[in-house]
């Protein structure tokens, strides 16, 4: 399965990230605009897109769709869950770009329950 993974511009954390959603969620979907539809993109329907924050993947929404805004630019339709993944190092980049090795989701457990600050610090010194 393909997926993508994108810089979320402007978050310091995952905990931004995660509020950041929130906000935008409407109907249980949020869209993200981007300038190009990726010419995969009927391969990424069912993957994930991946969010980078402090040259980390941090977490994932499931990718339901695409469709054009009235500027025709690109917008990627997105579950509104964040699914919290295993921290997994990432180099930031401009736009988004192909993913087909992402890192497994943290499935659960005390791990998912620490503090957000805690989780990123535990992340940062490589132990989970």
């Amino acid at each position: 399965m393909l997926h993508l993974s994108k810089v979320a511009v402007g978050c310091a954390t995952a905990e931004a990230l995660r509020i950041r959603i929130a906000g935008r969620a409407e109907g249980g979907m949020v869209r993200v605009n981007t300038r190009y539809r990726p010419t995969r993109h009927a391969e990424l329907i069912g993957g994930s897109l991946y969010w980078i924050v402090k040259h980390r993947l941090v977490g994932r929404q499931e990718i339901l769709g695409f469709a054009e805004s009235e500027d025709r630019r690109c917008l990627i339709e997105l579950d509104a869950r964040l699914v919290t993944v295993q921290p997994h190092a990432r180099r930031a980049h401009q736009g988004w770009r192909y993913l087909e090795a992402p890192p497994p989701d943290f499935g659960g457990g005390d791990v998912t329950d620490l503090p957000p600050k805690l989780m990123e610090e535990l992340a940062g010194l490589a132990l989970i």
